[in-house]
């Protein structure tokens, strides 16, 4: 069994950054692929940045510039750096791990989600 958990969203003004987390813990070996989703009310889940385990990183086209991925491959986490966020950059964002599990098995797995709201 494997959990992600996200933290770091909330409340915050245009023109603001803000840094989401997201810990994996459990039966864990390895994580390949880490990245961030998001869905916006009525909207897919789309892709925001995906980091793999060496380090190559992608980003959507709206963001790019303004967002970082990174993580820890010690602590099993990644991050999200966000900044000169904008209003449409509100939406519910989502953690999500290729984890390669103690029975050498891989699975997808996806936080709850953390809410980011960019207003005045």
């Amino acid at each position: 069994q494997v959990q992600l958990v996200e933290s770091g969203g909330g409340l915050v003004q245009p023109g603001g950054s803000q840094r989401l987390s997201c810990a994996a813990s459990g039966s864990i070996f390895s994580i390949n692929t880490m990245g961030w989703y998001r869905q916006a009310p009525g909207k897919q889940r789309d892709l925001v940045a995906a980091i793999t385990s060496g380090g190559s990183k992608n980003y959507a086209d709206s963001v790019k510039g303004r967002f970082t991925i990174s993580r820890d491959n010690a602590k099993n986490t990644g991050y999200l750096q966000m900044n000169s966020l904008k209003p449409e950059d509100t939406a519910v964002y989502y953690c999500n791990a290729q984890v390669v599990t103690t029975t050498l098995l891989t699975y997808r797995y996806w936080g709850q989600g953390t809410q980011v709201t960019v207003s005045s």
